[in-house]
Order: C-alpha cells, then sequence, then structure tokens
C-alpha cells in the first residue's frame, strides 16, 4: 500500500485481453459481468461498466462470498425527464451530459466547450492494485483512477491522473480524488472533526438529508476549523457496534469532501482539492494527480471505525512503517524561557529534564537570527551567536552526555518583514503586486511554490542538519494564507500555487528524510492547523493542540483519536494554573492525561520542587513500561467526555494482548455517586491478568487477579471523588484461566 498517493503510469489493457485475478485475490474482475471487486478480510469494493460504458458504483460493505456473482450492472432509469445523469451512481463523474450532482472532475477547453462525459476505456491489474481507465468520450482527456485495498483492514486508496492528450492546454477547475457511494437510506447520520485554535477536533455529528453538506479549508493549509476526515452511519452510531463507513483525505492543502444526498436518498462523498479560487492550466502532454482518498467500512461502530485507521496508519502511512519507533519522552523548553534562550540556560534546563528519566531536548523559539520576540528573525536560519557563543554543538553535546538526543523547533515556511530575508527577497512572499500584504504573528507566507523559495528553504535546513547533530525538528506553521498570488507566473498558472506550494513542501520534507536518515520531525501547525494524512506521511507525530489544559485535552484527544493513531499524539505536560484557561490540576492529573498519548513535559522545570521531581521521575518511568501499548495498541472509548460527561475512560490493548492500560478522570463529584463501574474490552476471556496500580485507588476488596472475562463482564470500581482527579491501572497477562 502506497502512503501519500497512489501515483501510477500503466500500459492499457482491454477488457477481452486482460487476464482476471483469481476469486481469493485482492483484486478479483468478472470478465463477463465487467465487475472490479477489492476484497479484504471483511469487507468487498465493487463497481462495474454499466451498458452506457459509464463506471458505476454497485456494493461497499461486507465482504461478499468468492462464489458470489455479481449480476450485470446496469445504468438506473431516470424517474423523470428532469433528472437526466443523476440517477447512476458513477465512480468518477466528468461535469458533463447533464450532470447535477457533485462532480469528481470539471474542466474547461479552449473552445469555450466545458462538457465532459468520461467512460471506461480500459483496466490492468499490477499485484494488488487496480487501475482503470476513463476517457472522454470525443475528446483525448483520460483519468487513470488507481485502486488499492488494504486485506488487513479493507481501507481502499483511491487517487487519479488527469492526462490532457488534446493537443491544446485546457483547466481544471476542480479535481476530486475519489467519489464513494452509498446505498439508498432516510438515516445516515453524519460525523465529522471541527474546531478552532486552542479547541481542535471536535466531534460533530447531523442528519444527512438531501442536498449538500460541505467540509472544507480555504486558507491553504489543512485548517483547524475541520479536519479532511468523516463518518457515516445508519442512526446514531455506536462506539462498538453498527456499521460505519469512513474516510479521510491526505493532503495537506486546501481541501473539500461534499457529502451529498441525491432525490433517492443515495449518498455521495466526493474529496479532493478545493475548487473555491482553483484553476489548473494542462498544457498537452501534461498531468494532474490527485491526492489520496482513503476509506474503510465496518460493521463494529466508531470504534473498531478508528482503530481500523490506527492499524492502517501505523503500518502504511508514517515515515517509518510499518514497525513506527515508540515515540521518545520530550522535553520542549518554551514555557520555561520562551525568547530568551541561551547556552548556560538550556545547559541548566537540559540537566533538570535528564533526571525524571527524558530521552529528547528540544530547544524552542529564538536560537536563530535577531529573534528576541515574534517581530523579528523568521526565515533567517543561522544560530544566533549572541546567544550560543560557539554555535548550537556545544549545547548538543552536553545534552548527549546527559543520555538525551536533540531537537529544535523551525518554522521554515514564514518571514518576518523585520528580517535579512525579507529584506532581500520581499518577492518571496506570497502577494498581489499593489495590494496589502497581510501579517498574521508579524509574519508573511513564503511562497513555497516557487523553485528559488524551495531550494532556499531545503538547502537552509540541509545545512543545519549537516553541521549539527539534530535528531528532531518541531516544524510549526503559524499562520493561514492571506493574498495568495503568484505574480512571477503566467497569469493562467498563477492559481497553481494551490498544489504546487503542497508538492515542494512535501519534496523537501522527503529530501530532508533522506539526507538525514535519522531525522524525526513533527507537524505543529499552532496546534492541530495541519493535522492529515498527507502530512502524516513524511512526520513521526503531529501537535493536536497549543491547548495543554489537561482537561481540555480530554475533549481534544477523544476526537483526534476518531481519526488518528496515538503513537503520533504529542501531549504535553505544563504548568498549573495553565495559561490557557489558569485552571488549577495536579501534576498527576495532568501526566495522566498526556500519558494517554506520546508524552511530552513542557513545564519551567525551574519552578518546581523536590516533590514534582520525584512525582515526575515515577511516571515517566511508569509511561515507559506502557508506552508502546498506549501509541500502538488498540484504543478503546469507555467512557467519553463529550457533552459535558464527568467522565473520561480509555483503555490500550497492545497488539499481542499481553497488556491492558486504563486511564479514567473524574472532572467533579457530585451528589456523593459512586464513579461509574468500568468494564474492559479486547482482552483475552480465557487469560488471566493481574492488575498493577500506577495511580489511584480500587474500592476496598477488589480482585488483583482475574479472568479476562472477569475485567470485562464484571468490572472494576474505583474510588475516585473531588475535583480532577484520575487514575491509571495496568493488567499484565499471567496465565490461562483454569
Amino acid at each position: 500500500m502506497t502512503r501519500a498517493r497512489v501515483c501510477v503510469i500503466f500500459v492499457l489493457a482491454s477488457i477481452a485481453t486482460a487476464q482476471a485475478a483469481s476469486p481469493g485475490d485482492a483484486v478479483r474482475v468478472e470478465e463477463a459481468a465487467r465487475v472490479f471487486e477489492l476484497n479484504s478480510q471483511s469487507v468487498t469494493y465493487a463497481f462495474g461498466v454499466n451498458e452506457r460504458g459509464e463506471l458505476q458504483s454497485v456494493h461497499w460493505g461486507g465482504r461478499l462470498a468468492n462464489s458470489d456473482v455479481l449480476p450485470l450492472v446496469k445504468a438506473e432509469k431516470r424517474h423523470a425527464s428532469f433528472d437526466l445523469s443523476t440517477t447512476t451512481p458513477q465512480e468518477y463523474p466528468g461535469w458533463g451530459a447533464g450532470l447535477f450532482v457533485e462532480p469528481a472532475l470539471k474542466v474547461s477547453f479552449p473552445d469555450g466547450n466545458r462538457d465532459l462525459v468520461l467512460h471506461y476505456d480500459s483496466y490492468r491489474v499490477e499485484g494488488k492494485r487496480l487501475l482503470v481507465q476513463l476517457k472522454d468520450l470525443s475528446r483525448d482527456v483520460r483519468v487513470q483512477l488507481g485502486y488499492e485495498v488494504d486485506p488487513e483492514t479493507g481501507i481502499v486508496a483511491r487517487s487519479a491522473r488527469i492526462e490532457n492528450h488534446t493537443g491544446k492546454d485546457l483547466v481544471v477547475v476542480q479535481a476530486a480524488a475519489a467519489t464513494w457511494t452509498l446505498p439508498a437510506a432516510t438515516d445516515y447520520v453524519l460525523y465529522s472533526l471541527s474546531g478552532r485554535w486552542g479547541a481542535e477536533t471536535n466531534l460533530d455529528h447531523r442528519p444527512v438529508v438531501p442536498g449538500q453538506t460541505v467540509l472544507e479549508s480555504r486558507r491553504g493549509s489543512t485548517g483547524h476549523q475541520n479536519n479532511p476526515w468523516f463518518a457515516l452511519s445508519h442512526g446514531e452510531a455506536a462506539e462498538e457496534a453498527g456499521p460505519v463507513w469512513f474516510g479521510e483525505l491526505a493532503w495537506s492543502g486546501s481541501w473539500r469532501i461534499t457529502v451529498e444526498q441525491d432525490d433517492k436518498h443515495r449518498v455521495r462523498i466526493t474529496g479532493g482539492y478545493n475548487p473555491f479560487d482553483f484553476s489548473y492550466r494542462l498544457a498537452p502532454g501534461a498531468a494532474l494527480e490527485t491526492p489520496v482518498f482513503y476509506a474503510g467500512y465496518t460493521a463494529g461502530g466508531l470504534g473498531e471505525a478508528s482503530r481500523l485507521m490506527h492499524r492502517f496508519q501505523l503500518a502504511h502511512i508514517l515515515p517509518q512503517a510499518p514497525q513506527p519507533r515508540p515515540r521518545p519522552v520530550l522535553y520542549n523548553s518554551w514555557e520555561a524561557t520562551q525568547f530568551n534562550v541561551n547556552e548556560a540556560g538550556q545547559v541548566r534546563l537540559a540537566q533538570m529534564a535528564a533526571k525524571i528519566g527524558v530521552e529528547r531536548f528540544v530547544v524552542d523559539d529564538g536560537w536563530f537570527g535577531a529573534r528576541d520576540n515574534d517581530k523579528a528573525g523568521l526565515g533567517d536560519w543561522t544560530v544566533n551567536r549572541r546567544k550560543f557563543p560557539n554555535g548550537l554543538q556545544p549545547l548538543i553535546d552536553k545534552v548527549h552526555a546527559l543520555g538525551m538526543d536533540f531537537g529544535l523547533w523551525v518554522e521554515p515556511e514564514m518571514v518576518n518583514p523585520d528580517s535579512d530575508l525579507y529584506r532581500r527577497h520581499p518577492d518571496w512572499v506570497l502577494n498581489f503586486p499593489g495590494r496589502p500584504r497581510t501579517e498574521a504573528r508579524n509574519q508573511l507566507v513564503l511562497n513555497l511554490a516557487r523553485q528559488d523559495v524551495r531550494d532556499y528553504v531545503f538547502h537552509a535546513l540541509d545545512q543545519l542538519l549537516t553541521q549539527n547533530d539534530i535528531a528532531f525538528l518541531k516544524w510549526d506553521y503559524n499562520r493561514n494564507w492571506s493574498e495568495p498570488g503568484w505574480p512571477e507566473q503566467k497569469i493562467q498558472d498563477q492559481q497553481k500555487v494551490y498544489v504546487d506550494y503542497v508538492e515542494n513542501l512535501y519534496w523537501i520534507m522527503r529530501r530532508l528524510r533522506e539526507r538525514h536518515p535519522k531525522l524525526e520531525i513533527e507537524s505543529c501547525s499552532g496546534g492541530g492547523g495541519r493535522v492529515d494524512l498527507g502530512i502524516m506521511s513524511l512526520t513521526d507525530e503531529v501537535w493536536p493542540s497549543d491547548n495543554t489544559d489537561p482537561f481540555d485535552r480530554l475533549s481534544i484527544q477523544d476526537g483526534f483519536t476518531h481519526a488518528y493513531t496515538p503513537a503520533v499524539m504529542m501531549a504535553w505536560v505544563t504548568d498549573s494554573p495553565n495559561w490557557v484557561n489558569h485552571r488549577s490540576t495536579s501534576l498527576e492529573y495532568r501526566f495522566l492525561s498526556s500519558m494517554q498519548g506520546s508524552l511530552g513535559i513542557g513545564a519551567d522545570l525551574t519552578r518546581w520542587n523536590a516533590q514534582d521531581f520525584e512525582t515526575a521521575a515515577r511516571l515517566v518511568a511508569e509511561y515507559k513500561t506502557i508506552r508502546t501499548t498506549v501509541q500502538q495498541g488498540r484504543l478503546f472509548r469507555l467512557l467519553s467526555p463529550r457533552g459535558g460527561s464527568q467522565y473520561s475512560v480509555t483503555e490500550s490493548v497492545s497488539a499481542d494482548g499481553q497488556q491492558a492500560v486504563l486511564f479514567a478522570f473524574l472532572h467533579s463529584s457530585s451528589m456523593l455517586y459512586p464513579y461509574p463501574r468500568i468494564q474492559l474490552r479486547g482482552l483475552e476471556p480465557e487469560g488471566r491478568y493481574r492488575l498493577r496500580a500506577i495511580a489511584g485507588k480500587l474500592e476496598e476488596g477488589s480482585l488483583e487477579e482475574a479472568s479476562g472475562a472477569y475485567w470485562m463482564s464484571r468490572g472494576i470500581d474505583l474510588q475516585l471523588a473531588g475535583d480532577f482527579q484520575a487514575a491509571a491501572l495496568v493488567f499484565e497477562r499471567v496465565a490461562s484461566a483454569k
């Protein structure tokens, strides 16, 4: 399975001469019926060619038997003359022939024609990949569709390559990676993730009704306001039961997913580049490759949908897949020093961090250029010799001597007007000539679509990594686009900035990783402003939110894990009262909240007392015994913090089933009611598990060892009372029950 995108060029073969895959293969072709199947252990995705030559959806759901032969595909009859072509669920519809639903592709020809009717042309099977070509009925516009199914999870990867063989320019004004179709029903519910800075990944749900629901970002990046993930269920989905269709778009720029119910109550999900302000000229012989749209199906509710996506990301998306390294415990110096960094102060913090078991020490903003605040220095990626007279290496050597590797904060896509770079190259930012250049956080966006800008950013970072032993970059991105102009480009090509910028960003990250194989990268964008499967294919972890309040994080992390694996979910322990909302919480509570993901520490260690260091050292040591289970195990959300709930409980079960880790949180006791009994999931019923408490107490008389069946059926009772209380328990498998 490819990671960021399916990019394939193939030799075409006709359906009459190509050899069909055997029935047990991932790709199965029924020659007589002209039907294509992609099969996994539990899912079948099928489509075929109807009598009009259209590629038409047939089935997406539970696995069909190998003995099942799907019938001939037939275009659906019109309900009325007003319907034209709306009744046929095409796999990748072009805008033409009276199409009224959302098209996957819309183009404009130089003679003014905008009609595009895509018919089946040919297919080819390459291993587990199915490649299907569509072609316009009269003009030589070809669309090569790529399909691949993951046999373990049933997640299908779809993308499109649009080729111009007409001999003249054409303009793509709308291009999706895929259209997914669900059968007619009137009770669909749509789930999505929304938010804003400091309040990301809220899980929303709404009924699907006739018309369109649009999820999108127009911001040049993935965005805080919507995330490119969806889930659909019949009625409100249960956490652990019921059919759920789910998907994620692997694109880090402006995007759109349209969920549409047509006049037959059929639901279509179309996702790809955001067509807002979009235009992409294709010269003769040129091609445009869309991002990949990944989607899956399960009968096991939202919880199983999440676990399937987590498993898929670990095995196929992350840079170190299929066996990503567990995230090291990290310390970041931002809250302790902000811009006031220097060698002596950072060494002092590193010594304190090492005492509690930290494995990676990261210097945040303020180490470069004239960077004493956020008004200057961005773009000048040279070490500030006033703060570090001998460069970074002496600090790095001391960090290594303390048993930690070294990381650094960068924001390479941005520039301050007060910088040497901007003074030399004011033309390098996104801009419209003669118009204001809107600043945010005192910075502008470099136009990474330009090759000279791309090369500057790459060489600056490459030199930094070559000259210093840096294991990790916290790659930040602290504003969205404005004035997205590219005046140096031809007018008809200026809107390519939406694609070329992101492709060049990917190119820089890919090249840096090739040249520095041990480098790891975190994607940060003022928190969760750029979290998607595209950026995740090139980064090892992501920053879900700048809001590090441990109670707020319970909801943020709950929503985040619906779409993304905890293996990439950075979660910091910071100071109390928290800087976001001034809420006070205990150090233990803050640790337990953060230990549900990839643990980091961002507190000002110079303010800690001896008891704080003792507590932190104990919990860091405990975390190291459970982190593989927490980061890469199967996650069960037993009690959700959403909707004003007083409770939050998560459980993670290791891949080998030998360990389970439970985290339980109480917002505030109410009227002396006891904490709800917790029944675990995912254990081996006949196995025996011994319980160990990291924090919190069980009710008197609770067992310390029992069968998996006992823990899942009878459950456990916790003694949790008060405000902002928490517990963490570990279940280790010891033997089989007798």
